[in-house]
């Protein structure tokens, strides 16, 4: 299990999550709105910490969790349709993910975690 996060441009959402839906077995994902600012090319950097701040642009940031399985073919899209060719484009990565419990699944997923946790541990 992985969970894949990426920043992309609002202007792209739209195509980004389009794709995303039409993908067989889409797990899903939450938005939200974010504010950063890339790393600054070498040898530029801003003059004054007010001027640092006001490089911090507008950016989506999407969230999701999916089998290990899907991590390529979600990169993949969210690659094809942020990219702009623009410096600011945004970001994808994947972490880990050790447990997770989908709340209207609850006992299900619980019961999962405690057949697979090692003997003398919990997975709570």
């Amino acid at each position: 299990m992985k969970e894949i996060k990426a920043i992309v441009r609002p202007a792209r959402l739209d195509r980004v999550s389009d794709a995303l839906r039409k993908l067989p077995g889409f797990p899903g994902m939450s938005v939200g709105k974010v504010e950063g600012c890339s790393r600054f090319p070498s040898g530029q950097n801003p003059r004054n910490p007010k001027e640092a701040l006001t490089e911090f642009s507008s950016k989506m940031r999407i969230e999701m969790v999916c089998p290990d399985e899907m991590v390529d073919p979600i990169m993949r899209l969210i690659a094809e349709h942020g990219f702009t060719g623009q410096a600011g484009d945004g970001l994808v990565w994947v972490t880990d993910v050790l447990h997770r419990v989908r709340l209207v699944e609850r006992e299900r997923d619980l019961a999962a975690m405690e057949a697979s946790a090692l003997p003398g541990t919990s997975p709570h």
